[in-house]
């Protein structure tokens, strides 16, 4: 019996029309374009606004494109998962009330949490249950709105951060393309140097946390830097030498968009070229658990079936991982 793979079969993004540009931000804190540009790379990033308005209004406009172009109607997705550090509220879940806002009404759903590596993880978990030949057509959509835990008076992460979301739909395939391989580590040691002081059951919401602004992303910039270069490079070469890929037999990196130097430092020790790596943190920023598939979205019209791809990332927890796919269609739409 041939078997089965969980490949990509279409992709869906949504980001906000808001822009914040470096000027902007440095007349909040001490800071200048130069010096965000030399330092991490990102010249603006979206960011939504409206009363009322979180991940999942994101998430939303992400599946709903996504279906259109594929021309899957609602009732026939059976999964939804949403990796998210920033879900609408505690409970229910983020990926709920996608679903309910699409329509999609024959699914179960939860959300991940694996911070930047979240769609990496989530990917890799929704692969399982379609290879398992239990699900038909599930749905992987990171949905981040990164301003809500943002304190624009924070010089070292204020400039990083921006909102956006986007899907992708997993279908079964006996070809030789979709998810080949999945590698995922997490060291838990890492979490004093990025995470969120208050907020959750150890440090619950209160006058004292919000006062001291316990509520917003706390990082060591320099430890989380040296990790994620390691950590990426490492498990993506492992990924290449367990399979006999040479770096011109990968087609595409695709890696977390999170610093311009680190993106650059995975590339050299993988012998990837530049014009091999989808880049677009210039633009939108580091939108966490979404910069993978928004690279995917944006790259998809020059994806061709069978093209070899690398996707890396690190996160907080620390989380990091690298998933081999092949590309599974031509996008002739």
């Amino acid at each position: 019996m041939a078997q089965i793979r969980a490949a990509i079969t279409g992709v869906g993004a949504y980001l906000p029309e808001n822009i914040l540009t470096n000027d902007e931000i440095s007349t909040m804190v001490d800071t200048s374009d130069e010096w965000i540009m030399s330092r991490i790379g990102i010249k603006e990033r979206r960011i939504l606004k409206g009363e009322g308005l979180g991940s999942s209004d994101m998430g939303t406009k992400a599946v709903q494109e996504l279906l259109e172009k594929t021309g899957i109607s609602p009732e026939e997705i059976d999964m939804v998962i949403c990796p998210t550090v920033t879900p609408d509220m505690q409970f229910p879940a983020t990926a709920n009330i996608i679903s309910d806002k699409v329509g999609i009404k024959n699914a179960f759903g939860y959300d991940l949490n694996a911070g930047c590596s979240g769609f990496l993880f989530a990917l890799a978990t929704a692969s399982k249950f379609v290879e398992s030949g239990s699900h038909k057509k599930v749905i992987v959509v990171a949905a981040e709105k990164m301003s809500s835990i943002v304190d624009y008076s924070d010089r070292n992460t204020s400039p990083i951060f921006g909102d956006g979301a986007a899907a992708v739909l997993l279908e079964p395939t006996t070809e030789e393309l979709g998810v080949i391989d999945s590698m995922m580590q997490v060291d838990g040691s890492g979490r004093k140097h990025l995470h969120q002081k208050a907020g959750g059951s150890v440090k619950p919401a209160s006058h004292e946390t919000i006062d001291a602004r316990e509520h917003y992303i706390y990082q060591e910039g320099q430890a989380v830097f040296k990790q994620a270069v390691s950590k990426m490079a490492d498990i993506s070469v492992k990924m290449m030498s367990k399979h006999g890929l040479k770096s011109e037999d990968v087609t595409w990196l695709v890696p977390h968009q999170a610093n311009m130097r680190i993106i650059e430092a995975t590339a050299r020790r993988m012998g990837i070229k530049k014009e091999q790596v989808m880049i677009n943190i210039g633009k939108f920023g580091n939108t966490t658990a979404a910069t993978l598939p928004l690279c995917l979205w944006e790259w998809e019209n020059q994806l061709k079936k069978g093209d070899n791809i690398i996707l890396t990332t690190f996160g907080a927890g620390f989380t990091w991982g690298s998933i081999y796919l092949k590309w599974a269609y031509d996008n002739n739409k």
